[in-house]
């Protein structure tokens, strides 16, 4: 068979090979028992402050926050603090990540990456990789995460910062079609 000429010019196949991870970026997949009363999903087992899932990553904070339908948050970046984030597997958001670390080996490269969405995973975020979530779906979004620093607001000593939530382009936050 033969396609059309606007077909032929609009063609392309899929790619299906593994998408390149950021340095340092961890996905742990979590279990998640059902029953016919509900589910429940263990975040994490500490020691001492050591989340023992993620090696070397000691909490010294939890974090709770909501993203109303269609928001975007973005972007955040940390010198010195790691994130863990988890999505409850009932929420969807697209989650971006970009390696901003002058000299890392993956310096530039992004990442998509949906969390939540009938999933139990934590992600971890290391210093250096700006991140944001956009939520997508109709209803509110949660997040509850776990990092390494406490937040302080003081200048001196904050490791808040934020980059431009169209910093990679406005078309990172799209939903994908086709």
């Amino acid at each position: 068979m033969d396609l059309s000429a606007d077909a032929k010019r609009a063609f392309s196949l899929q790619s299906y090979a593994p998408v390149p991870r950021v340095e340092g970026v961890q996905l742990v997949d979590l279990a998640r028992h059902v029953d016919d009363g509900g589910a429940l999903t263990e975040l994490g087992r500490l020691r001492a402050g050591a989340l023992m899932s993620l090696h070397g990553f000691t909490a010294q904070q939890v974090t709770y926050s909501e993203l109303g339908p269609g928001v975007i948050k973005a972007f955040h970046v940390h010198v010195r603090q790691t994130d863990v984030w988890f999505v409850p597997p009932s929420d969807r958001l697209l989650c971006v990540l970009i390696d901003v670390r002058k000299g890392s080996k993956t310096e530039g490269l992004r990442s998509r990456i949906v969390l939540g969405d009938g999933q139990s995973r934590l992600l971890r975020i290391p210093p250096g990789v700006a991140h944001g979530a956009r939520n997508l779906a109709a209803g509110p979004g949660h997040v509850i995460y776990f990092t390494d620093l406490g937040f302080t607001p003081e200048p001196a000593t904050c490791d808040e910062g934020r980059l431009p939530w169209d910093f990679a382009g406005a078309e990172i936050w799209d939903v994908s079609r086709g």
